[in-house]
């Protein structure tokens, strides 16, 4: 398969993949976020699930402005999945393709610590809010996506990338190699039949020259003594000229693509607007009434090929219309602009069939035309007009490449290796299969242990600081002071018998709580009492102290 082929075939998967990569890759990154999001919030890691929610259809809006504002795009989705963990994903794939397509180091690394960076900074001020609550737990959360939506998947892009461009730049440098070899065995081949044009002209021009000389003297010799003879001699020297001039002819055949040889020769009028002037002042002194119309700068800064290409366009096409419509108007029209070099010829239906009319030619003329313009890249199309004239068009590239000997633009390319097509085709799909299947399960691993870090910070957070119980007051429910641990204990109820002042009006209820008496001390001990109406609620509280009763020591005691 010829190179070119093979690029064509490339950037029509390239272009394929373009048109719809985007899109699919925006959907994808979406995906992932709602997963996490799912996942999250089925564990109850998120204290405003709905805010998460409406954060992944901003974070696809942003996710394609990647290709366009790799930089800005990256710090955006960091900073709102600092704030909002779910877009994980989507700031992972980013920067997985940022750093992937980033080939200056510095850049690269500079921006993967300013999207971690803000990353933090973000988890951190909206812990409060958004966040597990308090700034050392929102600090952690920020490191936890730092580390698993920015550095490793911008590591793992950067590996990607530096990869891709060491096997671009191998493929380059092979290709390179390939065109380098063919160049040099064209060129082996082209001193080749230079060389055999050389000894050709050597061997058999001196001997030709050698037949003409002697023939020339024999003409002399024989100019008195028999004029007869002299005609046969003269024969002989013209016939011997004339195979010297063939041989001229068919020795520029086997001479370099580069340049001309015999009467052809190239010169630096050739292809000029001078040059089709002169052809065209020619083509008028002969009988054929020639119009030219020249468009664009003149021709004379283009390259050899193209003024030498030109040149014999327009010089076959006025030849045809001497053979077989000399009396037929005709114009030669260039259009030279900053691409390509067009030249048309074009003459209209001759009033009389001419001469030569009847003798159809054998095409060759406008077959090494065809493949002369051919050979630089160019088109060339030779038509009959229905007006019953005819139309020679050519579309010369102003500046052509490298042409490369054996392989021309318009021919059959190099037969392929059987199954080699096939072959490339599995390779590069199973490629492809291959990147991408290393990308979602790698996009899959990442959201793990996003779920896990974030599981890890907010679990470790405590889910709210018990507040310290609510000391009794009047007008409290019995349900809230029984909340509290406080209940009746019955001996202290029966110490205070006989001891405690009187209840408030409308008491329905007391209840002698343990907790006060604690506090007892020599002589007595206080009592709290906790007094409620009909309707359960607390209406007064009354602190006071009940003697203590100490028995006597043993030997103190009456026998």
């Amino acid at each position: 398969m010829s190179l070119t082929s093979r690029f064509r075939r490339f950037a029509g998967h390239r272009s394929a993949a373009f048109s719809r990569g985007p899109a699919v890759e925006s959907v994808g990154a979406a995906l992932g976020a709602l997963a996490l999001f799912a996942v999250v919030a089925r564990l109850d890691y998120l204290p405003h699930p709905g805010y998460h929610l409406l954060a992944v259809p901003a974070g696809a809006v942003l996710f394609p402005l990647r290709r366009r504002f790799p930089g800005t795009a990256l710090l955006a989705l960091a900073a709102l999945t600092g704030a909002l963990p779910c877009l994980g994903p989507v700031t992972a794939a980013a920067a997985y393709s940022v750093t992937r397509r980033t080939v200056r180091t510095r850049r690269r690394t500079r921006l993967l610590g300013a999207t971690g960076l803000l990353s933090v900074v973000a988890a951190t001020a909206t812990a409060p809010w958004l966040g597990p609550g308090s700034i050392p737990y929102g600090v952690a959360l920020g490191l936890v996506l730092a580390v698993t939506a920015v550095i490793v998947p911008g590591l793992v892009g950067t590996v990607y990338g530096q990869q891709s461009r060491l096997v671009r730049a191998l493929r380059e440098r092979g290709d390179a190699a390939e065109r380098a070899r063919r160049l040099v065995d064209s060129e082996a081949r082209v001193q080749e039949r230079s060389r055999i044009a050389a000894e050709m002209h050597d061997m058999v021009g001196h001997r030709l020259s050698l037949v003409s000389l002697h023939a020339g003297g024999l003409e002399l010799a024989l100019e008195k003594a028999d004029p007869e003879l002299r005609e046969e001699a003269v024969l002989v020297r013209r016939t011997t000229g004339d195979a010297m001039r063939e041989l001229r002819q068919a020795l520029g055949v086997l001479g370099p693509l580069g340049r001309d040889t015999g009467p052809d020769a190239l010169t630096d009028a050739t292809g000029t607007r001078a040059g089709i002037e002169a052809l065209v002042a020619e083509s008028r002194d002969g009988g054929i009434a020639v119009q030219l119309a020249w468009q664009g700068a003149d021709l004379a800064d283009r390259p050899q090929r193209v003024r030498r290409a030109v040149h014999r366009v327009v010089r076959e096409a006025l030849t045809n219309v001497h053979r077989y419509a000399a009396t037929a108007h005709v114009t030669v029209r260039v259009v030279h602009d900053a691409e390509t070099v067009r030249v048309t010829v074009r003459n209209g239906a001759p009033p009389a069939p001419s001469v030569a009319a009847g003798d159809v030619g054998t095409g060759r003329g406008l077959a090494g035309l065809r493949e002369r313009v051919e050979l630089l890249g160019g088109e060339f199309d030779a038509t009959a007009l229905p007006s019953g004239g005819f139309e020679v068009a050519a579309v010369v590239p102003a500046e052509p490449g490298e042409i490369v000997a054996g392989e021309r633009p318009g021919a059959a390319p190099a037969a392929p290796a059987p199954g080699a097509d096939a072959r490339d085709d599995s390779v590069q799909r199973a490629r492809r299969t291959a990147e991408a299947l290393t990308l979602v399960f790698g996009l899959a691993g990442l959201g793990v242990l996003m779920v896990l870090g974030i599981g890890f910070v907010f679990v470790g957070h405590p889910r709210g600081v018990p507040s310290p119980p609510q000391p009794p007051y009047v007008g409290m429910p019995f349900q809230d002071l029984a909340k509290q641990g406080v209940a009746d204990f019955p001996a202290i109820r029966a110490a205070a018998t006989g001891h405690e002042p009187p209840r408030p009006a409308g008491t329905v209820g007391c209840i002698y709580p343990l907790g006060d008496a604690h506090g007892a001390r020599p002589g007595g001990f206080p009592v709290t009492r906790y007094c409620f109406d009909a309707a359960h609620r607390l209406i007064a509280i009354d602190r006071f102290t009940v003697p203590s009763v100490r028995d006597a020591a043993p030997w103190e005691t009456p026998r």
